[in-house]
């Protein structure tokens, strides 16, 4: 089946998509290239996973003349794409308009749906507006999916709408969010979508934020890593011989014996090198909040607003834009600070560190630490000690307690290449 070029997905801020170029004394001045834009928080489904709790607008989401002048300005930055997202983007009126716009501009527009409501005439307007690609979202096989988006028939639906938009010829993708409901169905979701011509698939880790926070079931304790990963990455080696590209997402890693596998020929450096947040990504709130990336809570990542500042402003002088130009290895606390891969992960995804441990610098969700933890017959538990207050892009209170691994489960844990023993030997 011939596959269309790859595009970037949702949060696959890769290496080989940071941009920058060298100033007179060598360092780098980054630009950004990709933006995901939250353009309405208004929702046709209620995801149990949702970190924003989508569902209804805004009072203050942005005009189409405020976001019409932004996507000017980030023209005049040098962006290539951005992707329109929500709650749901084809909820807002001015939906087309917006395509149009960013089109017009000479960047490509892109979106990442449920596909609820997309049917085969607004995937035609869509396709005359502009839209270059679209990323449906496929969160586990159907009884699954439905459970987790809250709604029966979505994904029917998804599926109908993944169709619509192929027979408008749109490049279609998909994206899972990965919890412990759906990591262990990643295979025949990936016999599933097999039989559509995608240029990709992403994957990435269920972060507890938002709705998230209160979905105790579905949340992954740092150790599931070690039977997740090395499922993700035989489900690799399946989506290569179907010839469909499957991308890990950002937060999906890092540096343990299937690094390679999973990110080998998807980055320039073939491993994980930190969050592109502020360094070659932006994401923009439905009213006109600035964060590096628009998974981040509102707490302590917003750079500012686009009703009071200019983009390209907020882009050189912010401090959290600057986090990942800025790093030093002492903004590394907990594990992660002597850590030996610490200079070039840079503590992995930021939204994720501080969506579970209160502060970026501190990751739990790490095939690397959970394998140097087992290795001496221990683990890490994620505890809620706090809930969500209940508030757009909320965060509960966590605390990791280390424990003993249970030996029989260790036992049941998928072998690691070349058969290398999870406990070492002791002397």
């Amino acid at each position: 089946m011939r596959r269309t070029e790859p595009r970037i997905m949702e949060s696959s801020f890769s290496n080989r998509h940071v941009s920058f170029d060298l100033r007179s004394d060598g360092t780098p001045a980054y630009r950004p290239s990709y933006v995901v834009w939250e353009i309405t928080l208004r929702c046709d489904q209620a995801c149990r996973f949702c970190g924003s709790r989508a569902g209804f607008a805004r009072d203050d989401e942005l005009t189409t003349v405020e976001i019409v002048d932004a996507i000017a300005q980030l023209a005049k930055m040098g962006v290539k794409e951005i992707a329109l997202h929500g709650g749901e983007a084809y909820l807002r009126d001015d939906f087309l308009t917006i395509v149009k716009a960013i089109r017009d501009q000479g960047m490509d527009p892109t979106m990442v749906t449920g596909g609820r409501g997309l049917t085969a005439k607004l995937a035609r307007e869509a396709a005359a507006a502009g839209i270059r690609s679209v990323s449906l979202s496929i969160d586990g096989l159907e009884a699954t999916h439905d459970a987790t988006r809250g709604l029966k028939g979505s994904h029917a639906r998804a599926l109908e709408a993944l169709r619509h938009l192929i027979d408008a010829g749109v490049m279609v993708g998909c994206n899972t969010q990965l919890n412990r409901a759906n990591f262990r169905e990643l295979p025949r979701i990936a016999e599933l979508l097999s039989h559509y011509p995608l240029y990709g698939w992403q994957v990435q880790l269920m972060v507890p934020m938002g709705r998230a926070a209160e979905a105790g079931d579905l949340w992954l304790q740092p150790f599931d890593l070690l039977e997740l990963i090395p499922t993700v990455a035989s489900v690799r080696a399946q989506c290569d011989a179907f010839g469909l590209p499957l991308w890990p997402g950002d937060n999906v890693g890092y540096f343990g014996p299937f690094e390679h596998a999973l990110r080998g020929d998807r980055s320039a450096a073939g491993h994980c090198g930190g969050c592109g947040g502020g360094r070659n990504t932006l994401g923009i709130e439905s009213h006109g909040d600035v964060k590096g990336c628009s998974a981040m809570s509102s707490d302590d990542f917003v750079a500012g607003n686009v009703r009071t500042s200019r983009i390209a402003d907020l882009w050189e002088s912010a401090p959290e834009l600057r986090f990942m130009r800025d790093f030093h290895i002492d903004d590394l606390w907990g594990f992660c600070r002597d850590c030996y891969y610490g200079e070039v992960c840079r503590g992995g995804c930021l939204w994720t560190a501080a969506t579970l441990m209160g502060r970026r610098g501190n990751n739990p969700y790490c095939h690397h630490r959970a394998l140097e933890l087992i290795a001496r017959g221990r683990r890490e538990r994620l505890l809620q000690v706090a809930p969500a207050a209940g508030l757009v892009r909320d965060r509960a209170q966590f605390v990791l307690q280390e424990e003993e691994a249970p030996r029989d489960w260790i036992d049941s844990l998928p072998a690691l290449p070349g058969g290398m023993p999870y406990v070492r030997a002791r002397a």
